[in-house]
């Protein structure tokens, strides 16, 4: 995946529809560019619909299971109702003019993902921060942007963080480097808050948060911030995010992705632990 796809909470969806979709055409043996002529498009749109990165026409859909030989109906219908369902908008689609196209994908992929893993360097991740260290950030990042339009930014960010508290809760496991605790954004309370609200968010049973202190010297993510989405559907592959200031970049590559999951393991390895991790931010937030 690139910085710049289309957005929507029915991304995973349309991956999982995609999946299907090239499965049924390499068992009957057809390739892509016979599978674009039937829906009158192009080899590439049918590499791209395989994917899930554009979206999809029931019609379109209709037509491919003809060709790909699906006559039973019960599965032809729930085919048909996955396209319904990756054209649905997800909530995030009423912040849309606060909210970049880039970003709508990964809370689309954030909101289906089953395991959440996450190395944060410059800030507290964006599921655990406080409304006034949201607000601090967002103002630090954007001092023109007028109150109403950081007030939306704020809750959109505080919209987010009803995932980890919500009945299909993923787990969620953020390493975050001593400097993203000890870097202040706003007041000495505003701090001392954030990191009494980290303290609390640990104590559910979904959320590891573990710290990388300065002495343990340098680390396997040379590279900076990165998160790492597991989702439910064996389908799915998992998905490496990395935000840039003016956009993202999303990486599905099996290879690619497989350095990630080791540099998360090592920085996991690194940290202290969940336990020794809760008492180093009591030990912050008294010191605060």
């Amino acid at each position: 995946m690139s910085a710049g796809q289309p957005g929507g909470g029915s991304i995973v969806r349309r991956m999982l529809l995609g999946a299907q979709l090239r499965r049924l055409r390499e068992s009957r043996g057809i390739t892509r560019e016979d599978a674009g002529y039937s829906i009158r498009a192009s080899e590439s749109k049918i590499s791209r619909m395989e994917l899930g990165r554009v979206s999809f026409k029931e019609r379109d859909v209709a037509d491919l299971l003809t060709l790909y030989s699906v006559t039973d109906e019960a599965e032809r219908s729930a085919m048909l109702g996955l396209v319904r369902e990756a054209n649905a908008a997800g909530w995030w689609h009423g912040y849309g003019e606060v909210m970049p196209t880039w970003f709508q994908t990964y809370v689309g992929l954030e909101e289906s993902a089953a395991l959440i893993r996450t190395f944060e360097v410059q800030f507290v991740h964006g599921l655990l921060q406080t409304e006034d260290y949201i607000r601090s950030v967002i103002k630090l990042g954007h001092p023109e942007g007028a109150e109403p339009w950081v007030e939306r930014r704020v809750g959109l960010r505080l919209e987010r963080q009803k995932l980890l508290v919500s009945e299909r809760a993923p787990h969620f496991v953020a390493v975050m480097d001593e400097g993203a605790l000890r870097r202040p954004f706003g007041s000495s309370q505003v701090m001392r808050d954030q990191v009494r609200h980290i303290l609390e968010a640990a104590e559910q049973p979904n959320v590891d948060v573990r710290v990388l202190p300065f002495a343990t010297g340098g680390h396997a993510a040379g590279g900076g911030a990165f998160t790492l989405l597991s989702f439910p559907e064996s389908d799915l592959p998992d998905l490496v995010y990395l935000e840039q200031l003016t956009g993202a970049l999303y990486i599905d590559k099996p290879d690619e992705v497989v350095e990630y999951d080791k540099a998360m393991n090592a920085l996991s390895r690194a940290a202290l632990s969940p336990a020794a991790s809760l008492d180093w931010l009591n030990a912050l937030h008294r010191e605060l």
